[in-house]
């Protein structure tokens, strides 16, 4: 069992790895059932541990464990574990590696199989971020994945606060087209909603790509009349997901509100509501005030019809008139963005290179 899980000279008894990662297997004739949602992650777990491939691209796959990862140091950390930097020196292949600890609890444990879950499903759309491949090592589980230079939380403060610049439209043109195809993927081919749009969860590189990740709180469609409202980071939340008597939930439609709050930030620098100081506060303002709207002239700027109206359809409040993305995806300011070609690679290198260690304070 220990050699199935990855765990080549590891005498630990299974039943304590099957204790730390809270997968409920059935051992014996006595188990005669198994939750199906807790079965779905056992064979995704299953698939993680038995493969120990490394697939850098179909022509590049590798038979790995951990010892053939070389450790470059923190990148990240969360509520689940860390993200490092890693080496894999046979393919010389530089990786995010989220390292996920085996003390999560189940609810945790869900989520971030989930996570996996659709990225390993999602390789084949050049807006979502690369999974490489994924073992375990001592019950935790490690999952590789394409490393990014920065994210747009991190990059938009830089050239705002640091270098007292603003982001070009036809930038915010590529990160528009590339976040609104991504999220138009999870929706019609893997039936998932994000639930985290913002821009930490929208990530850059040196190449020019732009690219979506974190689906750990993803949900399937089926199941997008959510009973629970604590999914998603709540300064991102539209109205529905916020006000309690709007109790028929949510679907994709909440995810475009949060694509425009996330627009109106990067496009003047600056978050469209005052810092809250209680729940009371949010739920007031978002879900009984006027929504944002972005200004031709904003902080400065001067932004394009197309480019306005895009920002401030997002953010319709009444998500019965809010557009979804087959919709969003014919609008004049997304068929614009397609049609130009726009150097993301320079403005990106340039930027970045203005400042030390990638603009990283960590």
């Amino acid at each position: 069992m220990a050699d199935h899980l990855g765990l080549q000279g590891n005498s630990r008894n299974p039943n304590v790895v099957k204790k730390e990662l809270k997968l409920t297997f059935a051992n014996n004739k006595k188990d005669t059932f198994v939750h199906p949602q807790i079965d779905r992650l056992r064979i995704t777990s299953q698939n993680i541990h038995t493969s120990g491939k490394l697939k850098i691209s179909p022509e590049q796959i590798y038979d790995f464990t951990a010892d053939d990862l070389h450790d470059l140091g923190e990148i990240g950390r969360g509520a689940f574990g860390t993200v490092n930097k890693m080496v894999h020196p046979r393919s010389n292949i530089v990786m995010a590696v989220k390292r996920i600890r085996s003390t999560v609890d189940e609810k945790e444990q869900k989520q971030l199989l989930m996570d996996l879950e659709v990225v390993m499903r999602s390789n084949d759309c050049p807006y979502i971020v690369q999974f490489y491949g994924a073992i375990f090592k001592e019950g935790d589980c490690w999952i590789c994945m394409e490393i990014m230079d920065t994210s747009l939380d991190k990059f938009y403060k830089i050239v705002y606060e640091r270098l007292n610049k603003r982001i070009p439209e036809d930038i915010l043109g590529q990160v528009t087209v590339a976040t609104v195809k991504a999220l138009n993927y999870l929706k019609d081919t893997l039936a998932i909603i994000h639930r985290d749009v913002k821009p930490s969860n929208i990530l850059l590189d040196r190449r020019g790509n732009i690219k979506l990740c974190d689906f750990g709180i993803s949900g399937q469609l089926v199941d997008s009349i959510a009973k629970t409202r604590d999914a998603g980071c709540r300064p991102y939340m539209a109205p529905e997901r916020i006000d309690p008597q709007r109790a028929r939930g949510y679907d994709v439609r909440s995810d475009v509100w949060s694509l425009g709050i996330t627009l109106i930030e990067l496009a003047t620098g600056r978050f469209p509501y005052p810092k809250w100081n209680s729940v009371f506060e949010q739920l007031t303002q978002v879900v009984q005030g006027d929504p944002p709207r972005l200004d031709p002239r904003e902080n400065g700027n001067c932004f394009t019809a197309d480019f306005v109206n895009f920002v401030n359809t997002c953010l319709i409040k009444d998500e019965t008139q809010r557009p979804k993305y087959n919709r969003l995806l014919t609008h004049g300011f997304i068929q614009r963005s397609v049609g130009e070609t726009v150097d993301v690679a320079s403005y990106v290198c340039n930027i970045l290179d203005q400042v030390p260690n990638n603009g990283r304070t960590d």
